[in-house]
């Protein structure tokens, strides 16, 4: 039990032994004490970070920091906005009720016009939990996700992403509550809202196996998500290297030269291929290594050397302590290729 519902339970207890089947929920004193146990549990709120215009539609709060900390209070993931005709839409919530707050609080400072939409790229919380501030502020809010996405957040992802956030966070992310995407979208799909069209992009698993990619189509930009990051490596424990280089094939195969919006970093026309390269200093190095019969340490002393690799590692967030383990997920990969490939090879 968490301490809202203990001080919420105790206190209802006591009243029921006074007030019988009377309904609690009814009573100004219960409603005021609830709202009070929830001020006191919630976590301080977020600075406001101005936004910055990257097209004629597009807005982006920016997140300098790419890891969550008390200091930052869980503020290490981009906002995106974008002003159409009928509303503003958001590509990505943020990690907490707090930072969606702040967003809230930006949003007004450029228009006054209200939001009609969130998108959620994939379901790593500082992508969605800041869905609580915007359903909470806009009733019957349309919430856009791919369906697994929609099913994961609903599942343990989403219990498991909310505890994380307030641990990182020492509580800062306190009072976020779960509110999971509410509309499906699939690949390929178009929504319009007025001057303004979007388009859904989704390849297969990359960075997760339901990355949402949004075109907003006018401006030629797409927001990506964490398929692709500045100056850090996106955590890739549930998605793929391989998957990785087809999914941005397909997507610039289909929306042709781009302005990219990650989830972390600075927007640019460059930064698939920037962040391919990195990839690929990864996993071809790991899959040469296992062709070879390299162990994995010595494909890690490969990795380092990769002058794709070697020339990103000062300017990549975490390198050192991250490097060990994107390399091990990259060989356990390369060796179940191999296994698939010489499987297919006796096969034929």
């Amino acid at each position: 039990m968490d301490r809202r519902s203990f001080l919420l339970g105790s206190t209802k207890t006591g009243l029921s032994l006074g007030l019988g089947a009377a309904s609690l929920s009814l009573i100004p004193e219960v409603r005021l004490f609830a709202q009070a146990v929830d001020d006191f549990l919630r976590g301080p709120p977020v600075k406001d970070i101005a936004p910055k215009q990257i097209s004629k539609r597009v807005w982006l709060i920016y997140s300098p920091d790419s890891f969550p900390t008390p200091e930052n209070r869980g503020m290490m993931a981009n906002i995106t906005f974008v002003v159409t005709q009928k509303g503003v839409l958001i590509l990505d919530s943020g990690a907490s009720v707090q930072i969606g707050e702040m967003a809230i609080r930006m949003i007004k400072t450029v228009t006054d016009k209200p939001v009609i939409g969130v998108f959620n790229s994939h379901y790593h919380g500082d992508h969605w939990l800041g869905n609580h501030a915007f359903s909470e502020a806009n009733p019957n809010l349309p919430i856009y996700a791919l369906e697994e996405n929609m099913q994961r957040i609903k599942g343990m992802e989403g219990n498991l992403w909310r505890g994380l956030m307030e641990r990182w966070t020492n509580q800062a992310t306190m009072g976020t509550k779960i509110i999971p995407p509410n509309t499906i979208v699939k690949n390929g799909q178009m929504m319009d809202f007025g001057d303004t069209r979007l388009k859904m992009h989704f390849y297969g698993t990359a960075h997760t196996p339901c990355d949402l990619s949004v075109e907003v189509m006018e401006d030629r930009i797409t927001h990506v998500g964490d398929i692709a990051m500045e100056n850090r490596i996106a955590n890739i424990d549930d998605g793929s290297y391989p998957g990785t280089f087809k999914y941005y094939e397909a997507q610039q195969k289909n929306t042709g030269a781009q302005t990219w919006i990650p989830g972390h970093g600075n927007p640019s026309r460059g930064l698939l291929n920037d962040y391919k390269e990195l990839m690929a200093g990864i996993w071809e190095t790991c899959l040469q290594a296992v062709k070879d019969n390299k162990d994995l340490s010595a494909a890690k002393t490969l990795v380092l050397k990769d002058p794709r690799v070697a020339s990103r590692a000062a300017r990549t967030a975490g390198f050192e302590a991250n490097i060990g383990k994107y390399t091990s997920l990259a060989y356990l990969e390369a060796e179940k290729e191999a296994f698939r490939a010489a499987t297919l090879a006796c096969d034929g």
